[in-house]
């Protein structure tokens, strides 16, 4: 690889600003960015300024804002991560391509495909790094399952399938207010917030989606936005796929299959559980747990991209393929 325009050490870090530090800034990434040899956190933003505070007391992070221009335009921070909900993904990720600085965007990348393709191009226009958080592809055991379905462990691959269900939470039987199940935020509601880690993933595994249908409704009238959907898909090299998600079950499940010519696997996309392997050899089963801070690899892939040691597998070129798939499998509901 050519040599890097970025130059920062463990004595000289990149230093970063946080915008947004809610439930997922609390432990699966901020802690990641601040344990990152090379990386600091020197600010944090929150609407809130006694949440603002209290987070950045609490994790030793110098300075808080309320307003995140004054992070996004401090000539003492390097570079973004904007952790807020996806309707405001957009808004200050063109500040910050703006501002010129490097910038990770939390998942999904905005609501809309079209929103996706205007943060995606303000980056291209500028040549400033683009990452969107889906972590899932750093991690090694989704990269244990890609080596073995690189190396032919189960054939040739024929299809996916994921099913995902869940109770409805206090939250949603109580009718209270959750950006996460606001239509106007999240049309898809949890499956725009969850299934896009496993879309994301499975293209990462299998390769690009070349078309995508779906129907998306609202059987429990809890909420504005969808809480079932059910999709099908192909990918460009013929594999096809299927998923439902239904946010309204008795049971829990998050199971994959994919099923080859010489066996299958399975897997989870979002619970802790064994990947498993079943071929004429036998079963394979492996724990392979995650990180304590789950967005670490993904960090650490970050810092090997700016440094140009490595490829990183989750940008906005790649990310803007996911959301073109979710809103192909919602376009018509």
């Amino acid at each position: 690889m050519t040599e890097s325009r970025f130059h920062f050490s463990e004595e000289a870090p990149l230093r970063w600003g946080v915008i947004g530090c809610g439930s997922v800034a609390e432990k699966k990434s901020v802690p990641a960015y601040k344990s990152t040899t090379g990386f600091r956190v020197d600010m944090v933003m929150r609407r809130d300024a006694q949440k603002a505070e209290d987070y950045a007391k609490r994790h030793h992070i110098p300075k808080w804002t309320t307003n995140a221009d004054e992070i996004i335009n401090n000539p003492n921070i390097d570079a973004v991560y904007v952790a807020t909900p996806p309707d405001t993904h957009k808004f200050y990720a063109l500040k910050v391509a703006a501002a010129g600085k490097v910038c990770c965007v939390e998942k999904p990348m905005a609501p809309t495909y079209e929103d996706s393709l205007v943060i995606y191009e303000a980056f291209q226009a500028k040549n400033i790094p683009l990452f969107i958080a889906y972590y899932r592809r750093s991690l090694p055991r989704f990269l244990k399952i890609k080596h073995w379905l690189d190396n032919g462990l189960i054939g040739e691959v024929r299809h996916i399938h994921w099913q995902k269900t869940k109770a409805p939470n206090e939250i949603d039987l109580s009718k209270k207010y959750n950006w996460r199940t606001d239509a106007t935020i999240a049309r898809g509601g949890y499956f725009d917030d969850l299934a896009s880690h496993g879309l994301d993933l499975f293209v990462f595994l299998l390769g690009n989606i070349k078309n995508a249908n779906g129907l998306g409704t609202n059987q429990l009238d809890l909420y504005s936005a969808f809480d079932a959907v059910a999709a099908n898909w192909i990918h460009e090299n013929g594999i096809t796929g299927t998923g439902s998600w239904n946010f309204g079950t008795y049971h829990r499940t998050d199971k994959v299959e994919i099923f080859g010519s010489m066996g299958s696997i399975r897997f989870a996309v979002l619970d802790e559980a064994p990947i498993e392997l079943e071929n004429a050899s036998g079963l394979q089963v492996l724990e392979i747990p995650h990180p304590a801070h789950i967005q670490e690899f993904h960090v650490e892939n970050i810092k090997n991209y700016l440094l140009q040691e490595s490829k990183h597998p989750s940008t906005g070129k790649t990310s803007l393929h996911t959301s073109w798939v979710m809103e192909k499998i919602l376009e018509r509901s």
